[in-house]
């Protein structure tokens, strides 16, 4: 009897080590979070599914406030609401933060790197990227918990875009960084606007097209009520979403918080990538049977594009932590063949 009491208080003791204290299993976890997409948008619901899946796999113990269309902040400067406490994590992407560092660039929308988004997402994960990015996120206090990849995006204009030469005096919606360089080599005529204002700067004349999202996100928006041209499967650029968080409100989480939000990120990754090759595919046989132009560019005209990105890459990279990305990034792409093919 005394052995077999000895032994049950060891395999308790054992069991108690082993699973999260009481406390942590009853701390509660309350993250607002701001998302550039539109509640209605294929990529808005993936984000409530994501919230939804992450309270239900915590048992309600995170509870996110999910804000859609930067509804408290413009979508360039929901990064700094994050770090400032006004929110607590940014569902935005990389790319508005270029003005801080070029580096963020290279961790937001690539451009003329990756040709899916499995690719790009394996770089994060089993290429390097995600330590590599980490230490960027790091330095400006926020932490780097995923991406989620709808895959490339389209372009939409009121004129044709049958290949590089329509390109020419083309005045476009186009977001901050690297694209305006790119495009303007190109010929284009990038105007840098808010993802919420492409709507209204079609209607009013002030842009010829937009490089805003995917086509079926594009159509969530109305832009075919007024465009009547698009890039299908697209080729110039494949954006990824990121959530980052406060680095502080991050470390203030249960461990068990932090893997649940890690790993719904993996599940929303994937989620997104089949959700848009099914969606967007339907979205663009749907346009072409509606009379819309939908423009297949040749392997030469997207290799033309490749080229001029690939050389704008290292111009762009003026900072130590852009130079890193960079390499890691061609690296990369050389072990999956995607450089100079």
């Amino acid at each position: 009897m005394k052995i077999r009491n000895i032994l049950c208080t060891t395999l308790l003791a054992t069991s108690f080590a082993a699973a999260p204290s009481f406390a942590d299993a009853d701390q509660q976890t309350s993250l607002r979070i701001q998302t550039l997409f539109p509640q209605e948008s294929p990529s808005g619901k993936l984000a409530t599914e994501f919230v939804e899946s992450v309270e239900r796999m915590s048992a309600g113990g995170i509870d996110i406030e999910l804000f859609y269309s930067s509804s408290v902040v413009k979508s360039v400067e929901t990064f700094d609401a994050a770090v400032s406490g006004i929110l607590d994590c940014d569902m935005t992407g990389g790319s508005y933060q270029t003005g801080k560092n070029p580096a963020f660039q290279f961790v937001g929308d690539i451009m003329g790197g990756y040709d899916t988004p499995y690719q790009q997402l394996s770089w994060l994960y089993f290429g390097g990227g995600l330590e590599a990015a980490q230490k960027l996120y790091n330095a400006y206090d926020m932490q780097l918990v995923g991406w989620w990849v709808p895959g490339q995006e389209s372009l939409s204009s009121i004129r044709p875009l049958a290949g590089p030469e329509d390109l020419k005096g083309w005045k476009f919606r186009s977001p901050p960084g690297m694209e305006t360089k790119i495009f303007e080599k190109l010929g284009a005529s990038p105007v840098v606007m808010d993802f919420t204002e492409v709507f209204t700067a079609l209607e009013t004349g002030i842009i010829d097209g937009a490089d805003a999202a995917g086509v079926a996100t594009n159509v969530s928006l109305g832009l075919f009520d007024i465009v009547q041209h698009a890039t299908f499967p697209g080729f110039h650029s494949m954006p990824s979403d990121h959530l980052a968080c406060n680095k502080a409100v991050w470390e203030a989480m249960p461990e068990h918080h932090r893997e649940i939000l890690s790993v719904a990120m993996e599940s929303l990754a994937l989620r997104t990538a089949l959700t848009f090759d099914k969606v967007n595919g339907e979205a663009a046989a749907g346009l072409k049977a509606k009379g819309v132009a939908i423009y297949d560019w040749s392997r030469e005209d997207r290799q033309q594009f490749r080229k001029v990105a690939q050389e704008t890459w290292v111009e762009f990279a003026t900072t130590p932590e852009a130079k890193a990305l960079v390499d890691s990034h061609l690296a990369y792409l050389g072990q999956l063949g995607l450089v100079n093919e």
